[in-house]
């Protein structure tokens, strides 16, 4: 069995190879121009120009392509690097197709390392547009009008792309690293893995992810990069399957909650009814306690009367038999 599996993954790694062949992405540069450090990667020379291993290509494309897919499924954004010629078409249309950032212009400086600066040069393109809308845009006058139409234009040119990156990406494919060197540093910079199609002439050393490749034919970057964009749309599936999974759990465990919410107030409208004839009743007890009250503080109201009329008639009685006493002495002297 494991052999039959091996033959399958050796013919499938042949038709692989020879797919790349016919693409040409074995050429390298010319011997003279070559770095020591692909030594690894070269397969031979001929006629004055190195070969590269597609064995080696082909395994390590697989890799590359792993790791990328991987990355697209966390749902985090891929940045593709092409400022040459041959690789600008090929790149806008297939990072386009993933829906991925990419820069086929000059390398803005300070793109990664300076990201809070170009993300303010893509909000000024985003308010031009909203004037646009407005209608603001038409209150200025033609000068301004044109100059306005001139920056948005340029914006567009270079960081048109790149509207959609709100943070820095995950990790950035480089086509042609000698070409792209200060991309490369700013990557290195801020720890972002690089995956890149190396050829002959650079220094694989750089990169996290080497490609060895032609990275001048327009066939050979095709090719490589049909490969790349195909695992990341794989990846962004995958993502997309979990995420409808996910949100098919959650309706499945809110309909049932939905119906326990529905039952439950007809329980406690049940529940509550004979709640209220209590309260009715209950007002009519406190009357018929608080009634007694009245009585007694009016009861006790008369007996206090009654205690106090007594000490007032002492009171007189009192003054009535001192003035007496006073009348008898007074007469008796007189006697005298």
């Amino acid at each position: 069995m494991l052999i039959k599996q091996n033959v399958n993954y050796y013919k499938m790694a042949l038709v692989e190879v020879k797919e790349l062949l016919d693409s040409g992405v074995h050429f390298g540069h010319l011997t003279r121009k070559w770095d020591p450090n692909m030594a690894p990667y070269i397969y031979m020379e001929r006629n004055g120009i190195h070969i590269i291993n597609l064995y080696k290509t082909a395994a390590k494309l697989e890799e590359a392509s792993e790791a990328l897919s991987k990355i697209a499924a966390s749902g985090r954004k891929i940045l593709f690097v092409a400022t040459k010629k041959q690789a600008k078409d090929i790149v806008s249309e297939k990072a386009g197709n993933v829906n991925m950032p990419y820069i086929t212009e000059r390398w803005p400086g300070g793109m990664l390392t300076n990201f809070v600066t170009i993300r303010k040069a893509v909000k000024k393109m985003a308010s031009i547009d909203r004037m646009k809308k407005d209608g603001t845009f038409l209150t200025l006058s033609k000068k301004e009008r044109l100059q306005v139409d001139r920056l948005r234009a340029k914006l567009e040119k270079n960081l048109g792309s790149i509207s959609e990156m709100t943070r820095l990406p995950a990790a950035l494919f480089v086509i042609d690293i000698k070409r792209e060197h200060i991309a490369i540093k700013e990557a290195q910079k801020l720890n972002i893995p690089i995956f890149a199609m190396v050829d002959t002439n650079s220094d694989p050393r750089q990169v996290d992810y080497v490609i060895p490749a032609n990275d001048d034919a327009s066939k050979s970057i095709e090719k490589i990069l049909t490969n790349v964009t195909d695992s990341i749309a794989e990846g962004l599936a995958v993502r997309k399957a979990e995420k409808d999974s996910k949100e098919a759990e959650k309706a499945a465990t809110e309909a049932p909650k939905q119906e326990k919410t529905e039952e439950a107030p007809k329980t406690e409208k049940v529940a509550k009814e004979p709640k209220v004839e209590k309260t009715k009743e209950a007002p009519k007890t406190e009357k018929v306690a608080k009634e007694p009250k009245v009585e007694k503080t009016k009861e006790a109201s008369k007996t206090e009367k009654v205690i106090e009329e007594p000490k007032v008639k002492k009171t007189t009685k009192t003054k009535a038999v001192k003035k007496t006493e006073k009348t008898e002495k007074a007469s008796k002297e007189e006697k005298k």
